[in-house]
C-alpha cells in the first residue's frame, strides 16, 4: 500500500470527533481526518482548520468533541425559555428565494403572516441565498438569530479556527462568524420527494459537504479509507425519495448548546418550507450529541426549551456516555497542535505546557480549558467523561500503521502528582477539565422524551486490521471501538426514552459511518 501524504490525509477529522467529520485546513484548503478524530471523535471535516507540517510520523488532533467556546462558562440550567418572538423576520415561509430576490425580503416584518397567524420565521433574517453550491447541493441559505441572548464565542486566535471556500463565501467572507449566524443547505428534490424531511447535523470542524455530500473532497484518505467517494448520505437519501437538509454551524469548535440552538433554527425553517409538523433529525459524532442535547431540557436560559418536533433521532457515532478519547495518547498528539513542533490543527490540548529547551513553557491557550485568554473549546469538554475504569490506559497508540509506545500518558489522564509527573508536556487531567463544564451526567440525566424515536448507529473495528484503521490519527485501541468513540459509550442508552434499535456494524471505522452502504440502509430502514 502507498503512503499517503499526511499533509492532504485525514489530519483534521480528529479535531472534530463528535461532529463525526474531518476537520479543515487552512492555507491548503484540504483537510484531514487525523485533527477531526482526534479532538472530537468525529469523521471527516472540511477545509475549516489548518493542517500540520507535511512530515512522517502520527499526526492528529486529540479531541473529538468539537471545541467551541462561549463567554458563558457557568453550565446548562433547566429552567425553560421561551424561543425568540420579537424583532424583524423574513416574509418567505415557502419555498427558498433566488440570491436576487434574497435582500428583499430580509427587511423588518410584523410578528404575523398577512391572514393573521404567527409568523412560522419570526426572530430569524435571510440574509443571502446560493443557487449553485458545490458539492451536489441545490441551494444554501444564511440565516440570521435577530432576538437571542445567546453569548459570542471564542475562536481561537489565528488561520486555524478560519473558514475556507466555499464556507467563507456562504458566510459572507467573515472567516470567524457570528454564533447568531448559521447555513440551511437544500438537496435536490427537497420540495418533490415526499418523505418526512430530514435534517443532517454534521460534527466537529466539518460541514454538510465533506460531511453528506461529497466524502472525497479532502482527497485520499479524507473519509476513513484510501479511495473516497464522491457522493454520500445526501445524494443516496434523495435517491429513496427522502427531502433532506442540513445545518452548518458558525464555528466548528463550537459550544454544544449554541449547536443545539442552531440546530432548532433550522428545524423552524424546514418545517415551514415544507409544512411538516415534524422532521427526522440526524447527527454525527459531535453533532449527534448537539442534536441529543435538543431534544433534553439541558439548556442555558437563552436556550428555546425543545419543540415537540422530531419524529426520529438518529445518533451516529456519538458519545452517549462521554468520551475520554483526548486524555489517552499522553504526549503523542502535541506535534498535530502546537506550533512548537510544527502543529497547526484547530483541537484542543489536554496540555497546558511543554518542555522546552530544558524549560516548561506555558501554552494553555491551547488546552481544552477555559484560560486567560479565551475558552476556546468548549464544545469538546462538555463530552468529557471518565472511562478508564471500564478501559484501562494502554501506554501505547496507533496512528493506522502500528502501535508504538506513548510517554506521560498516565500525567496526561490523571493530572500532575507526586505519582504522576509529565516528562516532555504537564496538564491538570481529565477530571478538572470535567469540572470544568462536561454535560454529560446532565444529559444523562435530562432524557430524550419517549416521543422520539431514538436510533444508534455505532461500529466496530478490528485493531489487528491496519486496513480498517484512520491512518494519521490515534485510533481508539483500549477497548472496541470506532477509532474514536468506544462501542460502549456510542451504544448507551441510559436517558433515552425510546431506543427503539441500536445497530453495531462491523470492520467500519468512525469516518466511515456516514456513508458507506451498510450505515446508508440502516439509516434508511430506521427512517421509513
Amino acid at each position: 500500500m502507498r503512503r499517503p501524504n499526511l499533509a492532504t490525509a485525514p489530519l483534521t477529522l480528529l479535531a472534530a470527533i463528535l461532529a463525526c467529520t474531518p476537520i479543515a485546513c487552512s492555507g491548503t484548503g484540504t483537510q484531514t481526518a487525523a485533527s477531526e478524530t482526534a479532538a472530537t471523535g468525529e469523521t471527516g471535516d472540511t477545509s475549516e482548520t489548518a493542517v500540520g507540517s507535511d512530515t512522517a510520523g502520527p499526526t492528529g488532533d486529540p479531541t473529538d468533541g468539537t471545541g467551541d467556546t462561549t463567554a458563558d462558562t457557568t453550565g446548562p440550567t433547566t429552567g425553560p425559555t421561551t424561543g425568540p418572538t420579537t424583532g424583524p423576520t423574513t416574509g418567505p415561509t415557502t419555498g427558498p428565494t433566488t440570491a436576487g430576490e434574497t435582500e428583499a425580503t430580509q427587511g423588518e416584518t410584523s410578528e404575523t403572516t398577512t391572514d393573521g397567524d404567527p409568523d412560522p420565521l419570526a426572530g430569524l433574517v435571510l440574509e443571502e441565498a446560493f443557487d449553485d453550491p458545490a458539492h451536489g447541493w441545490a441551494r444554501v441559505e444564511r440565516w440570521r438569530m435577530v432576538d437571542t441572548e445567546m453569548p459570542p464565542e471564542d475562536y481561537f486566535p489565528g488561520p486555524r479556527s478560519h473558514l475556507l471556500e466555499p464556507h467563507l463565501t456562504y458566510f459572507d467572507n467573515d472567516p470567524v462568524p457570528d454564533r447568531r449566524v448559521f447555513l440551511v443547505y437544500y438537496a435536490p428534490k427537497w420540495a418533490e420527494n415526499s418523505r418526512t424531511p430530514v435534517l443532517l447535523a454534521h460534527g466537529a470542524t466539518d460541514s454538510p459537504d465533506r460531511a453528506f455530500a461529497n466524502p472525497g473532497m479532502l482527497g485520499d484518505y479524507g473519509c476513513g479509507q484510501q479511495s473516497c467517494p464522491a457522493t454520500g448520505l445526501m445524494q443516496d437519501l434523495v435517491d429513496r425519495d427522502v427531502p433532506v437538509f442540513a445545518v452548518m454551524y458558525p464555528h466548528g469548535q463550537g459550544n454544544n448548546l449554541h449547536w443545539a440552538e442552531q440546530i432548532h433554527q433550522a428545524i423552524r425553517i424546514i418545517r415551514a418550507r415544507t409544512a411538516n409538523e415534524q422532521v427526522d433529525l440526524i447527527g454525527w459524532s459531535k453533532g449527534a450529541f448537539a442534536a441529543r442535547l435538543y431534544t433534553t431540557d439541558v439548556r442555558e436560559p437563552w436556550g428555546t426549551p425543545y419543540a415537540q418536533d422530531v419524529r426520529k433521532l438518529i445518533l451516529i457515532g456519538g458519545p452517549n456516555k462521554g468520551l475520554d478519547y483526548i486524555y489517552r495518547w499522553g504526549a503523542a498528539t502535541a506535534p498535530q497542535i502546537f506550533p512548537d513542533y510544527g502543529g497547526m490543527l484547530n483541537s484542543p490540548s489536554p496540555h497546558e505546557e511543554l518542555l522546552l529547551f530544558g524549560q516548561w513553557q506555558d501554552r494553555s491557550e491551547h488546552s481544552i480549558l477555559k484560560t486567560a485568554m479565551g475558552d476556546f473549546y468548549v464544545g469538546q469538554r462538555q463530552m468529557l467523561a471518565r472511562l478508564d475504569d471500564s478501559f484501562p490506559l494502554t501506554g501505547t497508540a496507533n496512528f493506522g500503521n502500528g502501535e508504538f509506545a506513548v510517554v506521560d500518558s498516565d500525567s496526561t489522564y490523571y493530572g500532575e502528582s507526586m505519582q504522576h509527573q509529565g516528562t516532555t508536556t504537564r496538564g491538570k487531567g481529565i477530571a478538572f477539565a470535567i469540572d470544568q463544564g462536561s454535560l454529560i451526567a446532565d444529559m444523562l440525566q435530562s432524557p430524550v422524551p419517549a416521543s422520539v424515536e431514538t436510533y444508534l448507529l455505532c461500529s466496530e473495528i478490528d485493531p489487528g486490521d491496519m486496513s480498517q484503521m484512520m491512518l494519521g490519527i490515534p485510533n481508539e485501541i483500549g477497548g472496541p471501538s470506532d477509532g474514536v468513540v468506544f462501542v460502549d459509550s456510542c451504544s448507551h442508552t441510559v436517558g433515552i426514552g425510546q431506543a427503539v434499535a441500536t445497530e453495531v456494524l462491523s470492520s467500519i471505522n468512525h469516518l466511515q459511518m456516514g456513508w458507506v452502504a451498510p450505515a446508508v440502509d440502516t439509516i434508511d430502514s430506521w427512517l421509513q
